[in-house]
């Protein structure tokens, strides 16, 4: 993707503000995993080498209507300090004259956390005036939160419009370079998976990949609508019967690249501890439902996989909360790890599920963000992105 990165612009002795990702999981008022903080340290280190300041920005939680403890961004803060090694003053709003005065009194390798920028509520609007207030604290912007990179926020895209410099991260480089590979300039042989619960979540995907690459394996809940689609009576298991006709509309233009389940690990209530048996996709009993895929399955996506250049992944392919429906997921997440394609993964449960099967570090990326990994890979123009300075 042509946009500049923070190695594109002169930092010294600039006040840097920064977006990051700091929505993490928190508990008791404590950070219970650090990922994404851990994720954000090469920007910030590079950024304090450069001898500026670091201003940083996120949002966290979904608080309602105004700022709550409970959400506050203090904990992250300690977290940070923590990995830098160097004190992480917090802010107590993101915006205004306190703030400001704060921000201005920075001296280079000063870092500055800001209070959650939900805690204004036209923040998740664009309010362009609350953007200004935020561009107003530093010289430079820097936008390293993929994740976020898909919602027009003051923070991401309206505080863009008012800074000389807005460049990327490593973090959100490395995530376009990626994605944009898949999106923009695939390698083939290019196989695409998708899973997850629902076809009418992922039918932009489903088209855009359809368009792309050589064969689109479909697993998951998904799965089952494109099976009864073909006329087959998948008893109990999730179908979106509201989109079997699109269904149907894929099936017939698919070109015979989609590679849908042959046979399914079933079970006779949605339960971790329900009874569980292996039959193929036409002969699941009445009052059964599907919940992973069958050894057949894996045979095919295999097959499907061998000799690949470049594989994206997006949702899982069987229940894989449950650990006796998760088998189909984990042995697909160990099929990508040996298939010396390049590997990427986007985000959400894929992410989470390669990480569980112990594979997440065999493959080429895994990504920080589900939904907006998902968007790019519809195609979408991501707001976060456009905003940036082109090279």
């Amino acid at each position: 993707m042509n946009k500049k990165t923070v190695k594109d612009i002169d930092l010294k002795g600039k006040r840097v503000l920064m977006r990051v990702d700091f929505n993490v999981p928190m508990a008791d008022g404590k950070v219970t995993d650090d990922k994404r903080i851990k994720a954000s340290l090469p920007t910030i280190q590079y950024v304090l080498d450069q001898g500026a300041s670091v201003i940083l920005m996120s949002h966290l939680g979904r608080p309602k209507g105004g700022p709550d403890p409970e959400f506050s961004l203090k904990a992250a803060a300690e977290v940070l300090a923590g990995h830098l090694k160097r004190p992480v003053q917090m802010a107590n709003d993101c915006v205004g004259a306190d703030v400001e005065a704060l921000a201005k009194a920075l001296k280079p390798g000063d870092v500055l956390m800001l209070e959650n920028t939900r805690f204004h509520p036209t923040e998740e609007k664009n309010d362009l005036e609350l953007a200004k207030q935020m561009a107003a604290l530093g010289e430079v912007y820097v936008n390293d939160a993929f994740g976020s990179a898909h919602r027009a926020h003051s923070s991401t895209e309206g505080v863009a419009r008012f800074l000389p410099a807005a460049v990327s991260g490593f973090l959100m480089e490395q995530e376009l370079e990626y994605l944009g590979r898949a999106a923009l300039n695939p390698e083939h042989p290019y196989i695409g998976i998708l899973g997850g619960a629902k076809i009418s979540d992922k039918i932009a995907v489903v088209e855009n990949l359809l368009g792309k690459c050589d064969k689109l394996i479909i697993g998951g809940g998904m799965a089952n609508t494109f099976l009864a689609a073909q006329g087959l009576n998948m008893q109990d298991s999730l179908v979106e019967t509201a989109s079997l006709e699109l269904a149907k509309s894929i099936l017939a233009k698919a070109d015979g690249k989609l590679i849908l389940p042959v046979d399914a690990v079933i079970a006779d209530k949605f339960d971790a501890e329900a009874n569980a048996q292996t039959v193929d996709v036409d002969k699941i009993p009445a009052g059964w439902r599907m919940l992973d895929v069958g050894p057949k399955t894996l045979a095919a996506y295999k097959a499907a996989l061998a000799g690949a250049k470049l594989v994206v992944w997006n949702g899982p392919v069987g229940v894989f909360e449950f650990p006796r429906f998760a088998e189909g997921t984990f042995a697909l997440a160990k099929m990508l790890a040996e298939s010396g394609a390049t590997t990427v993964i986007g985000g959400g449960d894929s992410a989470s599920a390669v990480k569980k099967a112990g594979v997440a570090k065999q493959m080429a990326h895994v990504s920080t963000g589900g939904g907006a990994s998902l968007e790019f890979l519809e195609g979408k123009v991501l707001p976060g992105v456009a905003a940036l300075n082109d090279k």
